[in-house]
């Protein structure tokens, strides 16, 4: 009954924009921390971006002034504004869901960002 669903992928080249987004349903949206995760070929997954439930942003190193995190808590719905898209940008990148209090935690099935020229 829960669900994100992750849009907005495709292929860019170098330098280019991307807007992500993550339409949840099934959940509290207003009650749960959101979070942008990617995943390389042969690497582990890591942390991109996380927007709490009270709008406080923290991004990874790597991406720190080009990548923007956001969210509407009235359209359930979180995004990524990926700005000045470098190759080492390429991955799968996944929607999480982490609810404020308690254990629940759910991730989307992914959507692939491929830059390169």
């Amino acid at each position: 009954q829960v669900q994100l669903v992750e849009s907005g992928g495709g292929l860019v080249q170098p330098g280019g924009s991307l807007r992500l987004s993550c339409a949840a349903s099934g959940i509290i949206f207003s009650l749960y921390h959101m979070g942008w995760y990617r995943q390389a070929p042969g690497k582990q997954r890591e942390l991109v971006a996380r927007i709490t439930n009270d709008y406080s942003p923290v991004y990874a190193d790597s991406v720190k002034g080009r990548f923007t995190i956001s969210r509407d808590n009235a359209k359930t719905t979180l995004y990524l504004q990926m700005n000045s898209l470098k190759p080492e940008d390429t991955a799968v990148y996944y929607c999480n869901a982490e609810r404020r209090i308690g254990p629940d935690n759910y991730w989307g099935q992914g959507t692939q960002v491929t830059v390169s020229s």
